[in-house]
């Protein structure tokens, strides 16, 4: 429990002196979402067929930004590799880690969603799904993406490289995400769709903090 504990004040005081970087995320979504409107239609019932993949889009990419700094603050100054041969499980560090930085993008997106929601005229029942999909995802898309942060953290710039490395295996959750909300706004059964993404995302929980450290570990070597 120490080690828990421990990892989420670390990553925590790390974020706060950072902070202006965790606000990049939301101004991407919050700018790219409100130019939809301008670009295509006004008309309520044309964003309103074409929101929930405006939504899900933008958000993994607004989430996405930041994964390139997720291991690499700990790479420059040395604590990567002593976090790896720490008495400490170092599944259970990489978990703490992709957990924290889901709390820090991923839950503040799901709940500005609702804002923009309404700007694209996205029905007000659904709206409460729209955040639970988006937390699921965003959290998938925070596991998932730690995959390709480990692999490119050696890297000057990663950043395209990972996105290269991470964009077929969130295709799933694009369109179990996006198709969750669209059946819900047609009155169309949706739960089996939410229920492959809930399984996706168990799934992605349960078996990335072993390929992490793995990652983490092949890349460390590669760069001694």
């Amino acid at each position: 429990m120490s080690v828990i504990t421990a990892t989420f004040r670390r990553e925590l005081t790390l974020a706060y002196r950072r902070r202006a970087q965790l606000l990049n995320p939301i101004y991407f979504f919050v700018l790219v979402v409100s130019l939809f409107p301008l670009g295509i239609s006004t008309e309520a019932s044309k964003l309103s067929e074409i929101a929930a993949g405006i939504l899900s889009v933008c958000a993994l990419l607004a989430a996405l930004l930041s994964l390139d700094l997720l291991f690499r603050s700990d790479y420059q100054d040395g604590s990567l590799e002593q976090m790896l041969i720490a008495n400490a499980s170092s599944q259970m560090i990489v978990l703490c880690k992709i957990v924290s930085h889901w709390l820090l993008t991923g839950v503040p997106l799901a709940l500005v969603s609702p804002l923009l929601a309404m700007m694209l005229a996205l029905p007000g029942d659904t709206i409460g799904l729209l955040v639970l999909t988006l937390l699921l995802s965003t959290f998938a898309l925070s596991l998932i993406g730690s995959i390709g942060a480990a692999l490119t953290v050696a890297l000057g710039n990663g950043g395209l490289l990972l996105a290269i490395l991470i964009l077929p295996l969130l295709v799933p959750v694009l369109i179990f995400a996006t198709t969750t909300l669209q059946a819900a706004s047609l009155n169309l059964p949706w739960n089996g769709y939410l229920a492959f993404l809930a399984a996706y995302t168990a799934a992605a929980f349960a078996i990335v903090p072993w390929l992490v450290v793995a990652a983490l570990k092949i890349t460390l070597s590669d760069s001694a």
